[in-house]
């Protein structure tokens, strides 16, 4: 079975490109290791990169994507936890000094759980994971609905009931309370090119300077 194509391309691409012109950087990192102060936690989605959007060099800043940008409330028993044990490795290893929640227009695990999209396997772990969009949704007083005005709030709602779960881990919580760490909300617009960032004092999404 043949690597893709297309991966073979870019790598080749990168390696006489980026890699070449930042290879100093790289051997630094792979000596010294990775010590970005910012992570993003945005969505699985191709459309939305957060190192294309912030045009981030090697080893600024850490990702951590899944379906619709969600964070988990905080649960110390369960299962596996990709989301929260990327955040303990983020806030307790890395120390980081932000995190940003990034959401995006035109999500399709905000889509899912507002229309009640069908399984797409017996499974159903999209619709598991995004049931816990549900404090959002009910904080809107709506309806669930397909329509493009609902689906907008909801993706807002859905990035600030993220940053309140961020919250209930108790070192998330501790290093805010400390001035150690600040919490961010932001929003892109895939088809506009737009960044939106939350207003904690009012919560509104407001636009950055372009």
């Amino acid at each position: 079975m043949a690597f893709p194509d297309r991966l073979t391309k870019g790598y080749r691409t990168f390696l006489g490109g980026r890699f070449a012109d930042e290879q100093d950087r790289y051997r630094d990192l792979a000596a010294t290791g990775q010590s970005p102060s910012i992570m993003v936690i945005g969505c699985v989605d191709s459309r939305v990169s957060p190192e294309v959007i912030f045009d981030a060099a090697p080893g600024e800043i850490l990702v951590a994507r899944n379906v619709a940008n969600l964070v988990p409330a905080y649960e110390a028993g369960g299962g596996q936890h990709g989301a929260s044990a990327a955040l303990e490795f983020a806030v307790r290893a890395l120390q980081v000094k932000h995190i940003v929640v990034l959401g995006h227009a035109f999500c399709g695990g905000i889509r899912a759980f507002a229309t009640d999209a069908a399984p797409l396997s017996e499974s159903d772990f999209i619709g598991k994971w995004v049931s816990q969009i549900a404090p959002a949704a009910a904080a809107l007083a709506q309806p669930k609905s397909d329509d493009d005005d609902y689906l907008h709030k909801l993706e807002f709602a859905s990035v600030t009931l993220s940053l309140k779960n961020l919250m209930t881990f108790p070192f998330v919580a501790a290093a805010v309370e400390k001035g150690e760490l600040q919490l961010h909300g932001a929003y892109f617009g895939v088809a506009s090119g737009k960044l939106l960032v939350r207003n904690p004092q009012s919560g509104d999404f407001e636009p950055v300077a372009g």
